[in-house]
Formats: structure tokens, sequence, C-alpha cells
């Protein structure tokens, strides 16, 4: 998680939040519609199979025009330039986290600062071999693991992020551009996955597979393909409409395995009996749910805030209440693997949140430092301009996770999301509490979920 910020078992796609209804294509038009004020994106949510033309003359009819519809999921991206245009549809139909974004900027302008030094590159590396440098590879047995099987072509992992520079050195043999596109605006666009002013995506898909023998560098499965799903735009926001376009998009063209470094703005938490928030909530969870029965796992990063999601009773981003109903998207869905970061030393991170954890993995701490010679605490992967620096976060955990899951994924063919986790959780290796606010047993407890990823038992 970053700027960025921060940063499985399948629910039948039919459920439908309360307010979403069927339209009638013949829906008069609205007496008059703002065509003056700022434009806003929004999330709306349809019976799942509503046909496009009714989605249409509904949005019309409300002063709306649709950027993207999915009939699979019945959720529509439209924009309007009418303050009312969600509550006209229904605030638990309809939901705008631009508009949300614009109304408190102020506000969140000194979160997001703080949050987001945590992911900027720390160090470049120097150096003809960076093998050395990289001691997360080796805690978690990659270079054995890739003398077995560096991963299969067959397995594309989508980086649902700020987009990945293929022209890197050891990133143009892995992405795969006809599977990758755009999806700031909520619609796929195939010119527009490449990262413009963030290394964010780039980090993360070195770790999942780099390769570049010139350097010594080698990522955890550098055999599968990348997929670069653009979801961050340029001011560093992840939106609903974005990350469903970037699920759909996983589900619709195989990807085995997601990994998801961010966490859903302007959460964190989004709350599924507020207004609003119920329709954010509902169109990212049809649209995780959608990736997971086509056959996709999708790993996200637990978070940079450093407290136990289990306990929060008040958003940081956002001044409302937290009670059961609310969750950080994507991590909060159903069959979502959730991964908190450990430093050099094996324990968590301090900025980790923890809780509803999954597995853990390396994501670095600046306060375990690793032996000279041996990398910075941060780990090191791909940055812009052919260089190689070091990131903290769990951003930097997840892929880490999402990269054995790849592995995982390339020796159980055709293996369900369901198995493939099984799978991480059943090989990770048990890391017991260490300090009285972690509690559980050392195979599921609250800082490291099931243990520490191995990628060497992956491949066996």
């Amino acid at each position: 998680m970053s700027r960025l910020r921060r940063l499985l078992v399948p629910i039948a796609v039919a459920g439908v939040a309360a307010g979403a209804v069927t339209v009638p294509a013949s829906a008069a038009p609205a007496p008059s519609c703002d065509t003056t004020s700022t434009q806003y994106s929004y999330v709306v949510l349809y019976q799942p199979g509503e046909k496009q033309r009714s989605v249409d003359a509904e949005l019309s009819a409300k002063c709306g025009k649709r950027i993207a519809y999915y009939p699979e999921i019945g959720v529509a991206v439209a924009s309007s330039r009418n303050a009312d245009f969600a509550d006209r549809l229904g605030v638990k139909r309809a939901y705008s986290a631009g508009k949300d974004v614009a109304a408190k900027a102020a506000a969140r302008a000194g979160l997001r600062s703080a949050i987001g030094m945590l992911e900027q590159t720390e160090s470049v590396a120097t150096g003809d071999d960076l093998s050395t440098q990289q001691w997360d590879m080796r805690a978690i047995h990659a270079p054995e693991a890739n003398k077995i099987n560096p991963g299969s072509r067959a397995v594309t992992v989508g980086v649902l992020d700020s987009g990945i520079d293929a022209k890197h050195p050891a990133l143009a043999h892995a992405v795969d551009t006809q599977s990758s596109t755009g999806c700031v605006t909520g619609a796929p666009d195939a010119s527009a996955w490449t990262p413009t002013n963030s290394d964010h995506g780039t980090h993360v898909a070195g770790t999942i597979a780099g390769k570049d023998p010139a350097r010594g560098f080698t990522g955890i499965a550098p055999g599968v393909r990348l997929a670069s799903v653009k979801v961050v735009n340029d001011d560093g926001y992840i939106f609903p409409e974005a990350a469903v376009c970037g699920f759909v998009w996983a589900g619709q063209h195989g990807f085995q395995v997601t990994n998801n470094s961010y966490y859903i703005d302007p959460g964190m938490f989004y709350c599924r009996n507020e207004a609003g928030d119920a329709a954010a909530y509902e169109a990212v969870r049809r649209a995780v749910t959608y990736s997971t029965q086509r056959g996709t796992l999708n790993v996200a990063a637990a978070g940079n805030s450093g407290f136990d999601v289990r306990t929060q009773t008040v958003d940081p981003n956002r001044p409302h209440k937290i009670d059961p109903s609310c969750g950080i998207l994507p991590k909060a869905i159903d069959g979502v693997v959730t991964v908190s970061a450990v430093g050099y030393a094996g324990t968590k991170a301090y900025y980790s949140n923890y809780g509803s954890v999954t597995v853990t993995a390396p994501g670095g701490d600046s306060g375990q430092k690793p032996p000279a010679g041996e990398g910075a605490g941060c780990p090191l992967s791909t940055v812009f301009n052919g260089a190689y620096g070091t990131k903290c976060g769990t951003s930097m955990a997840s892929p880490h996770a999402a990269g054995v899951a790849a592995l995982l994924a390339s020796t159980h063919r055709h293996a369900p999301p369901r198995a493939l986790a099984a799978l991480l959780t059943a090989e990770a290796d048990p890391v017991a509490c260490d300090v009285s606010a972690c509690s559980g047993p050392a195979r599921n407890n609250s800082y490291y979920g099931r243990g520490l990823v191995n990628a060497l038992d992956a491949v066996h």
C-alpha cells in the first residue's frame, strides 16, 4: 500500500443489495439536467442480467450517462454533473468516490501524505549481483523453488496497480500486453495500462515475476505471465469503479491470480448498511465474486495503519463509526487472501495491520536491518528507468504471496481458487505470536495468519 495508500468460498453473484431494481426501458426523461457543474463518476447497481438499453434509459432520465456496464454482475459505471444524481437513483444503489474525495480533500491531505511516505522508493541498488540483497526471497525459499519450477507460461497474474513498466529488462519477458488494460475510468482501455507517475506497480511486478540475469535479480515465479491492470489514477486513488473493472477483466481473461496492493478509496472502511457505502461495497463484492467464480484467486495487502482491523471503531479516513457490516475493500470480501508484512527478523512490521490475516510475507521494516551486504530493510525490486529500488509496506508483502500462489497454480493446473488458497495456507511456515498484542496459536494467529508463505513447498 502507499500514496497508493496504503496502501475462498464463492458467493452467489445473484445476490442484490437493497434498492437495486429492474428498470423499464421507457423511463421518462428528467425535466432538467445540470450541464455546467463538475462531472463525477458513479457505480450504480442493477439486477444482474439487466439489459443495457434499460440501464441507458434510466441513467439518461436521471441526468447521467453510461461509461461502462457489466451485465454479468449488474453494475454500471456512470457519469453525471447533477449533485443529486445518487439521490435520484437511490443512495444505496449509487455512489461516487470522486465526489466524496472532492468534498473532503483538505481534511485528507495530511493523512494521504503520511501514509504515502512509507512506500516511496527508499534506496536504489547498485552492484552487479543483486541476488545478495534479496533477503526477502531467501526468507521464503524462492531461489530453491526457482531451480525446480520457475512457474508456467500458462499462468497469468493480474497486477491491479499503477501499471507495469514493460520496458524494464527484468519485466519485458513477462508482461502480456494483450491481457493488459487500463481501468481507471471504470471501463477497460487497452491503450491505458502503462504507468505514468508511480512505479508502485512496477515494483510489485518484479517481486512476482522479475528476471534479470545480467544483474542477478530474480522474482518468485519468473516463468509466469503478468498482466498490467491499471486501477490507480494519477492522484494515487483507487476508486470502486476502477476495482470493479479490474476484477471483471481478471475473470473474463482467465487470470489464475491477482495481486491487490491497495485499499479502495476513499475508505478505509466501507459499510454495507450505510448510504453510498452500500452501493460501493456491493459493486466490489459482486466483481470480486465474479472473478473468483471464474477461477481467479485474489490476493490483497492487509494495510499499513498498524491496527487490528477487528477492533477499529472509527474510520481514520472518513468520520463514521465502524460496525460488523464494515470492511476494508477488497480484502473484506470472502475468498480474498489477506497478507500481513514481516521484516528481516521475521516479526510483524511495525506498520502492518493485523487481525483477519490469511498469511504473512516479507514487506520490510526499517527497524529490522539485515547484516551488512544483505541489502536494505525494505525489499528490493524493479523501479523506473531499468533500475532497482527498495520499498516497505504490506504492498510489498502481498506480491510475495501472489508469487507463491502463481507457483501453486503452475504445479496444480486447473485447481480452483479455494484449493489454491488451501494449499497456500497449508504449506505456509507457522509463525508463533511474539508479543501480547498477538493472539492465537502458531498455526493461525492475528499477526501472521497461517504463517509465512513458502515458495519451495509450492513446487514440490
